[in-house]
């Protein structure tokens, strides 16, 4: 059943990197809503693995998670402020959410190794998707290069997020 549900996400990820790319080029004030949409997603799931994990690898990448991406998504809002710009939902922000309140669900309903092995694959594959997602799509359509610029520094850390996860993933069984 697992497998099925991490299945599930990893195609829903693709749909939304998908439905990215099949609106052409997201406005700036678009990729603002998804970026910041996605890392606020990611801080829910943090948040959620430091109330339910006991493994001490695993609170302490959820306590990264959650740390690196309010940091990234509070730039993300001071940047906005400045530029004067209002972020714009759309199709894409709101399917991701959609998503994440149903693999947050899946994942309340989990204990123990089962709940941190559950948690760490879906990081590695929301990680993947959202990389994949910033690189191909968003800092390419990004207009303003503070934006761009701000889009390329969250890549960087969120590949790291990656390999974290995927070497964590690897361990946990």
């Amino acid at each position: 059943m697992l497998k099925r549900i991490l299945g599930a996400t990893f195609i829903v990820a693709s749909l939304g990197t998908a439905s990215i790319a099949a609106d052409a080029k997201p406005t700036d004030p678009q990729i603002a809503h998804i970026a910041y949409t996605a890392g606020q997603i990611d801080v829910t799931a943090a948040e959620q693995a430091l109330k339910k994990s006991k493994n001490a690898d695993v609170v302490e990448f959820a306590k990264t998670m959650e740390r690196d991406h309010k940091a990234v998504n509070d730039q993300a809002l001071a940047l906005v402020k400045k530029l004067k710009v209002t972020p714009e939902d759309n199709a894409v922000s709101q399917s991701l959410s959609t998503q994440a309140s149903k693999e947050l669900t899946t994942l309340a309903a989990l204990d123990g190794a089962a709940f941190d092995k559950a948690y760490i694959e879906n990081e590695v594959t929301y990680h993947k998707s959202v990389n994949d997602a910033l690189a191909k799509v968003l800092i390419p359509s990004a207009q303003n290069k503070e934006l761009k610029s701000l889009l390329e520094t969250g890549l960087t850390l969120f590949k790291e997020h990656q390999v974290h996860a995927e070497h964590l993933a690897s361990m946990i069984k």
